[in-house]
């Protein structure tokens, strides 16, 4: 009995940073509709950022991901001012396409630079710490992380529902022009709302980075975990999403409890359970 419960309090844990993984691509989603295909490998991008932080600075890598939060919100900001509000529009074939290739540019570039070997960003003693709760060992990363989704989740909560900022998000989703007419520019409100996707894939980067090994063609795969989580939580719902990682992380888990080699697809199957009960999602009043 204790094995299990200590299979699924690592599940939770885990779906903590498959969380942090759909987060911004639920922001996104839920302001301008837009699927970002590259989402994933933006993650893989901002965690070879913070190694290079930590590799040529000698920085902490939490003190690296703070240094590379607002090199990533730039990113994101001039990347959807300047490409990704082109294609936005009726027609939801022209960003699949740019973020496609987008995904293309950024694998291979970092495969140019850092070659196909895997890397991981070095924690120190923080790698190997737990808490004792009786019988069962919490690791400290993957409690961190659960904590820095939680976090976030609450963070873009209190931006979206009780900021101007958040106003001005709301108003630009629901209607565009009418937003246009108050004054609120729809390009820099969406210019901004994937900046901030951008810090939150930065925070996401850290945990992936000091928790896993990872190289430059991993970002796909991690898309598919943010997806999963942002669809079955419900689109546009912040909590929702939080609900959606910790289903995948628990259900991964437990998968691999019975056989290691079913882990990836235990976390599918319950996608697809949970699609097949509520295919809206958990929350789907969470979208206008």
């Amino acid at each position: 009995m204790m094995v299990w419960l200590d299979t699924i309090i690592q599940g939770v844990l885990l779906g903590g940073l498959y969380a942090l993984f759909a987060a911004g691509l639920s922001l996104v989603f839920g302001i301008m509709r837009l699927v970002n295909l590259a989402h994933g490998d933006l993650i893989v991008l901002a965690a070879f950022l913070v190694l290079v932080l930590v590799t040529a600075l000698g920085l902490n890598p939490f003190v690296a991901a703070a240094v590379a939060l607002p090199v990533m919100f730039a990113l994101g900001w001039g990347l959807q001012y300047v490409v990704l509000n082109r294609t936005l529009g009726d027609d939801i074939l022209p960003p699949l396409l740019v973020t496609f290739g987008l995904s293309v540019v950024i694998q291979n570039g970092l495969l140019e630079s850092f070659s196909a070997d895997s890397r991981r960003i070095s924690a120190g003693a923080l790698e190997t710490a737990s808490l004792q709760i009786g019988p069962i060992s919490i690791g400290t990363m993957p409690l961190l992380t659960f904590l820095s989704a939680i976090g976030v989740i609450v963070a873009l909560n209190m931006l979206f529902y009780r900021t101007s900022l958040g106003r001005a998000f709301r108003a630009t989703s629901d209607d565009a022009a009418t937003a246009g007419l108050m004054g609120i520019r729809a390009e820099r409100i969406f210019a901004t709302a994937t900046g901030i996707a951008m810090i939150v894939v930065t925070i996401a980067a850290l945990y992936l980075g000091t928790r896993a090994n990872f190289d430059p063609t991993i970002g796909p795969a991690r898309l598919i975990y943010a997806f999963e989580a942002v669809i079955i939580g419900g689109l546009g719902s912040f909590w929702g999403t939080l609900a959606g990682g910790v289903i995948i992380g628990v259900a991964q888990t437990l998968g691999a409890a019975i056989n290691p080699e079913w882990q990836i697809l235990a976390g599918h199957v319950a996608f697809l359970l949970v699609l097949i009960v509520r295919p809206r999602g958990l929350f789907p009043r969470a979208v206008d």
